[in-house]
């Protein structure tokens, strides 16, 4: 994998994206910069929090966190060889931004996202 970094996302699963936005909003004291059907994201200093009301369908029940990398598919690798399950392969999410899912043996969800070149 590419040289670590930080968590720069955590995605919330929320059933209801109106409340869930005004508690967040409330609780971050912010304004989202993206606020759409499918996705809400705030943007806390240099962490984005996002509400995601298709998470649940998806299986995705928890948190989760997103780390940066330059090579999504060679930081997939090496995860999977370190014993992580991909749980969503590596797909455009919009504008070239490509994540992936993974799952750790006690069910704990990861994440990996790489910005458009």
């Amino acid at each position: 994998m590419d040289t670590p970094s930080p968590i720069k996302l955590i995605v919330y699963s929320v059933k209801d994206l109106s409340a869930a936005k005004k508690v967040f909003g409330a609780f971050l004291g912010a304004e989202p910069y993206v606020d759409e059907a499918y996705y809400v994201g705030y943007r806390v200093g240099e962490l984005e929090i996002g509400l995601d009301p298709n998470a649940q369908a998806q299986g995705f029940m928890a948190p989760i966190g997103y780390v940066d990398t330059a090579d999504i598919q060679s930081s997939l690798k090496a995860l999977v060889e370190a014993g992580a399950e991909v749980v969503q392969d590596v797909m455009n999410v919009g504008g070239g931004l490509l994540v992936a899912r993974l799952k750790d043996a006690d069910g704990n969800f990861l994440g990996l996202r790489q910005s458009p070149e």
